[in-house]
């Protein structure tokens, strides 16, 4: 008789601990000072759609950290640790999944790096099950380098660079491949990060103007992503080469391989509801 009554008091303990178990997700953006980037980054139809995927939609947060800074600094590390542990207490949140765009995987990767930098880091970590990285900048982009130098790009890309701040320097290529050598991990040859970090690859722009599918998430960004294509490798999303956004995890899939109508994403459509690709993080998580 004892010892049904202990079975079956570990079967209630059983049960309660999975009952406080909790799945969340928290959207992280990329470079740029964000207040509201539910709103000016995200959209409310891409983060409502995804977070249908997770048992309880209204376990989510959206980030809003000051992402040009760089990525150790107080107001983009320190804040996205602040904002995510605020996010797991209040929600008992046990897996945590982090949904970044561009600039904001490095961020992520900062932390998952250098978990004795901050004591804000280890609950993060212990709490993140997986990364889904959508167009990470991991190995920073030829066109840092040009705004960094002053020519045409700083007009014709200041609406995603901004104007020489420190993010933008940071993902200079020569940069990028330093804090790969000696701070960040997940590279090839370098330690991995401890947890996985799956990445969506955009691969191409289109913006022919008879074509409807160019206008999602802005005609006048597809144009603008189409010219810089023209200093980036064939294989790029406007903004990034593919070789960068490969470099750090591991390809969970490039756009052309599930989009609907195997439409490539640029890099302003790869934080968007466009080609299904809400759909497909939402099935995947």
């Amino acid at each position: 008789m004892k010892t049904k009554k202990a079975l079956m008091l570990l079967g209630l303990l059983a049960v309660s601990q999975e009952t406080l178990a909790a799945t969340g997700i928290a959207f992280i953006h990329g470079t740029g000072n964000q207040t509201n980037a539910l709103a000016d980054y995200w959209t409310p139809e891409f983060v409502n759609s995804v977070r249908q995927g997770i048992p309880v939609p209204n376990n989510y947060t959206v980030i809003n950290c000051d992402f040009d800074q760089y990525m150790w600094q107080e107001g983009a590390a320190g804040c996205l640790a602040t904002q995510l542990n605020r996010f797991i207490q209040a929600k008992n949140i046990d897996d945590l999944i982090l949904l970044t765009h561009s600039n904001g995987g490095n961020i992520v990767r900062w932390i998952l790096s250098n978990p004795t930098w901050d004591s804000r880091y280890p609950a993060v970590i212990n709490a993140t099950s997986k990364v889904i990285a959508l167009a990470p900048s991991s190995a920073g982009t030829p066109l840092a380098d040009a705004v960094n130098q002053g020519n045409v790009f700083e007009t014709s890309l200041g609406w995603i660079l901004g104007y020489g701040s420190d993010a933008v320097k940071q993902q200079q290529v020569g940069w990028m491949a330093n804090y790969n050598s000696t701070m960040l991990y997940g590279t090839t040859g370098r330690p991995s990060l401890g947890k996985s970090f799956e990445v969506v690859v955009g691969s191409d722009v289109d913006s022919a103007i008879w074509d409807s599918d160019s206008y999602c998430a802005g005609y006048q960004y597809q144009v603008a992503l189409e010219t810089t294509q023209n200093w980036l490798d064939s294989c790029s999303d406007g903004f990034l080469n593919c070789s960068s956004q490969k470099a750090a995890g591991t390809v969970w899939f490039s756009d052309k391989q599930k989009t609907r109508g195997q439409e490539p994403l640029s890099h302003q459509q790869s934080r968007r509801a466009c080609f299904n690709l809400d759909t497909l993080i939402r099935n995947h998580i």
